[in-house]
């Protein structure tokens, strides 16, 4: 059995204006988080982070922020055994993605979420299912892409 990295990314992406998109979960259902996913073998936090905004949303081609922070959380029972065996906890790296406007449209991955919104920035942070999730909104959000490290 392959097991999955204990690794992964969370890309907050949101306008000029502060109106956050969000996704909600296929499983959970209700459960509503900005982009993330596991890294994959040997693969970089950084192309992870584009990886996975693609993949979920559509949006290629834009650039992302480094914000230097990562959390540290214990993996929930239901999912450990998509880990190795002994493996609890995961590192999440936080990344962020401002667009200029809101796309046309958002490609979703069907067999992950159910549906997108665009919300405010204060709507998001109470929206949100993850505790991670709603501390990054709140830390980085708020801040000019100026002061994160901007890849590609």
């Amino acid at each position: 059995m392959h097991y999955k990295r204990p690794e992964s990314v969370l890309v907050l992406v949101f306008t000029a204006q502060r109106d956050v998109l969000l996704l909600n979960r296929v499983r959970p259902a209700g459960f509503w988080q900005s982009v993330t996913g596991s890294l994959e073998d040997d693969e970089r936090p950084i192309d992870a982070a584009l990886r996975e905004l693609e993949e979920e949303t559509g949006i290629a081609d834009v650039s992302v922020c480094d914000c230097q922070w990562e959390n540290r959380f214990e993996i929930k029972a239901p999912w450990r055994g998509r880990y190795a065996p002994g493996v609890t906890h995961n590192t999440e790296h936080v990344f962020s993605c401002e667009l200029v406007q809101k796309p046309d449209f958002i490609t979703l991955a069907a067999a992950e979420h159910t549906e997108y919104r665009w919300f405010s920035l204060q709507d998001a942070i109470a929206k949100v299912s993850s505790i991670t999730n709603r501390a990054a909104l709140k830390r980085f959000i708020g801040l000019s892409t100026e002061s994160c490290g901007r890849i590609r």
